[in-house]
Order: C-alpha cells, then structure tokens, then sequence
C-alpha cells in the first residue's frame, strides 16, 4: 500500500515511522490508566524510541516484529479492563490475538504467553476468576479469525524443512545472553543485543523497586508489569532451557533476546512512574541511548553488508536468477545448495523446440515439442499444492532427486503444458473457520449492543 503512493525508496522509512508511531499511541492509550497526559506521552517516547526497537530498525530489520509492539500495550490494557466489563472485552483481546498471528508468528507466541501469564496475575490480584475463562476464550477466537493462516501453516510443515529453524546458530540455546558460538558475526550481534538486554534489565529493576504509588494504588498492574517483566527477562537466560524445550512452540522464538519486545513495555511505565521527575528520567534514557552508541563503535555497526552485496542481490533479481531464499521453506529433503541458479526455466533434451508463454509466480504456462517421450525439468520446486496439465490433462509430475525440481513426462509431438497453484483443502478449511468465527463474532456484537440499548432504554 506504501508502494503504491511512495517512492520505493522511502518505503522502509515510512512503515518505520508508521510502525513506531503505532507502538507510542498504543503506549499512550495504555498508561493514560495511571498517569497524567505529559507522563503518558514520555513513556510513549520511551517506548517507541526504546534501544530495541532501535535495533531493530538498523542492525535487524526485522519490520513485521517491529510493527507486533504496538499490540503489547494493548493486550495488557484489555486484560485489565476485563475486570470490570466483563466479556465485552473477548472479542477485541481475541482481535489482538489475530492480528499478532497474522503479523509476526514469533511475537504471536509472546503474545499468547503473555495473555496466560497476565490473565492468571490479573484474576489473582482481583480474585476474579473468570478473567482466566475470558483469557481462554481469547486464544481460541484468535486462533480461529487467524485459521485460514493458521490451518494451512500448521498442515503444510510437513511439506518443508522446518527443522532448519532450529539449526546451529539459530537455536535458543545458541542465543542466551552472551552466549558464543564459532561465528563471529552471531557472536557480536549477541554481545550488541545482551548488553542492551542487561542494561534495560538494571534500569527496570530500579523502577521496579522505586514505583511504590503504583504497588500500592494500583496492586494489579503493578504485580502485571512486575511479572512480565521479570518473565521476559529470565526467558533470556540458560537456566531456562528446560522451558525452552518443552514448553509448546517457544522454540519457534529462536532468538530469547526477543522477549526484550515484551520486557519493553512495563520498562516503558515504571521508568516513568519510579522517576516522577524530569533529570532522572532523561538521564536514563540517555545513559540507555549511550548504550546503543558505544555497541555501535565497540562491537559492530548497524549495516555489515556492502554496496556490493546489495547490488548482487538487485543483480539477481533483475536477471530473474532469484535471491537465496531461507533453507527451511525448501521443500522437505532438499539441499538448495545443490541448485544450479542458471538452470532454463524448463530443460530438455537436445531438439526440443520450447516456447514459454507465461511464467508467473503462482501458475508457468509452455509448450513443448518433443521427438520422443521424455521428463521435462522446470526450475521450481515441486510442492503438493502444484496441479499440472498437459493437453488439458492433469498428470502427476516427479520430483528430482536432492534438488526437489519439479519433472513433467511428456509425450511425442505438441504439448502444452500449465502449472498452477491450486487452494488446497487445508487453505479451503482454514478460511471457513476464519469466516464462520468473524461472522460469529460480528453477530455476538449485534446481540450485545441490543442488549446494551434495551437496558438502557429499560432503565
């Protein structure tokens, strides 16, 4: 949508400053609860401009997380405000839910660990129960508005190698604070994001211990924030393996560090709320920004990549050799490192006259004559989901050996060949369960609004 207004170039920097502004008025809306108008608007700035998200935007790029800390704030918001109006609030907290699905799958699982982990604190500190029930029915309606994602991407992992995700290096335990392996790079990005890392760490623990108005006025939210906080933390430490093992999709997270996303938000308030006045907090900050610019000369500058590198990347895509892409979206079994990046778009014997008509990313469309029987080999991956013609036939093409390249048998004379990406049943499933539970959603609302207008005309 940017694209289609702005210039290519200033793409990344306006989705960035979008997604920052984004994460401050989610910030805003959150700590108006207990703070004045010009307190909220510093803890805003504090945590949209916070050193992660700093990182983030010039070692990490990696916008769609980035765009995920906006929902943070206003997860913890609903939940709160579901003590008091009750479940009214399941359907905007399940909204959360989907939208970090459909956002970013690792800041989705934050953000289901931190549903649970609040709604169990929040419901203590209340002695409300049913906030747990309201918290459930949250995940669950989540879930099923993100199925038509959800379904197919769970179905389709046995298409791929997903076990990539967990190879040497981007493993959990290879990415505990400080941790080091035998690369150099990894190793100084490590050493750049736990030094962050323990630096928010001291200045939350101070605020922490000096926030006594908001222990005291407000015990839930303080013991929310304290806990979530203290959880987002020691997830960044080895001692919690085990819980990286065995606790279902955390995993998936790769990088602990990453809960600095989470940790980020009761760091935000209770640097505002410990510090009421204004010396302490911007020299805070500051010493906190210093952080970031002394791993920036120390240790590794934001962008370790070329003009060169760059222009090999645009290279390849201008030519239509492709960029390399990441080795767990290959399909399962195969070694992309095998793949001849100059391969035709279709191979054939000697004398084969080819004509590609069409080659589109999700349908390839040619015509083949051939002398004699034989298997055509396309340069694309053979995934379940491809339906081939040829002749208006649909026919069952192989797969090569190692490289996972898709081959079609053809016979002696014309053939006209289409390749197309078809909906699966498990795309087909996903998008009624999507449907059947917004319209639900929509008319659950319905119901509540009339209820709500009829009490009141009642009363």
């Amino acid at each position: 949508m940017l694209g289609a207004v702005l210039p290519w170039k200033a793409v990344p920097g306006a989705f960035i400053w979008l997604a920052l502004t984004a994460a401050g008025c989610s910030m805003f809306t959150l700590s108006r609860r207990w703070l004045s108008r010009s307190d909220a608007v510093v803890a805003s700035v504090v945590y949209a401009a916070n050193p992660y998200h700093i990182v983030i935007v010039y070692w990490r790029s990696a916008l769609a997380e980035l765009l995920a800390s906006c929902l943070l704030p206003l997860l913890l918001l609903l939940i709160l405000k579901s003590v008091d109006e009750g479940n009214r609030m399941v359907f905007p907290l399940g909204l959360v839910v989907a939208v970090a699905w459909l956002t970013n799958v690792p800041s989705a699982v934050m953000v289901n660990y931190s549903l649970a982990l609040l709604v169990v604190v929040v419901a203590v500190a209340h002695r409300a129960p049913r906030v747990l029930w309201y918290g459930a029915l949250a995940v669950v309606l989540g879930a099923a508005l993100a199925a038509f994602y959800l379904v197919p991407a769970a179905y389709e992992e046995k298409w791929i190698n997903v076990d990539q995700v967990f190879s040497p290096g981007v493993r959990p335990e290879d990415n505990f604070l400080f941790t080091t392996i035998p690369d150099p790079d990894h190793n100084n990005f490590n050493r750049i994001v736990s030094t962050i890392a323990v630096a928010e760490m001291i200045v939350l623990a101070g605020a922490l211990a000096l926030s006594r108005r908001l222990r005291r006025d407000h015990k839930a939210a303080w013991w929310s924030l304290a806990l979530w906080g203290i959880a987002a933390g020691g997830l960044m430490f080895p001692i919690t393996l085990l819980f990286w093992h065995y606790l279902p999709k955390l995993r998936y997270l790769q990088f602990p560090w990453r809960w600095l996303l989470c940790l980020n938000v009761p760091l935000a308030i209770l640097l505002v709320m410990a510090w009421r006045r204004w010396v302490p907090r911007v020299v805070l900050y500051v010493l906190l920004l210093g952080v970031i610019a002394v791993v920036w000369h120390r240790v590794q500058e934001p962008w370790w990549d070329n003009a060169a590198d760059v222009k090999e990347m645009q290279d390849a895509i201008a030519d239509a050799t492709g960029y390399e892409g990441t080795d767990e979206y290959v399909p399962a079994g195969v070694d992309p490192l095998d793949l001849n990046k100059n391969a035709p778009l279709v191979a054939a014997e000697p004398g084969t006259n080819l004509q590609i008509r069409s080659w589109k990313p999700e349908s390839r469309s040619f015509v083949a004559e051939v002398t004699r029987p034989e298997e055509l080999r396309l340069r694309l991956f053979n995934y379940p989901a491809w339906r081939v013609e040829v002749n208006h036939r649909q026919v069952h093409a192989e797969t090569t050996a190692i490289t996972g390249e898709m081959l079609i048998p053809v016979e002696v004379g014309r053939n006209e060949v289409m390749v197309s990406f078809e909906r699966t049943w498990d795309r087909s499933l996903g998008g009624i369960v999507s449907s059947v539970s917004a319209l639900g959603m929509v008319l659950w609302r319905i119901m509540q609004w009339r209820e709500r207008a009829l009490t009141k005309t009642t009363s």
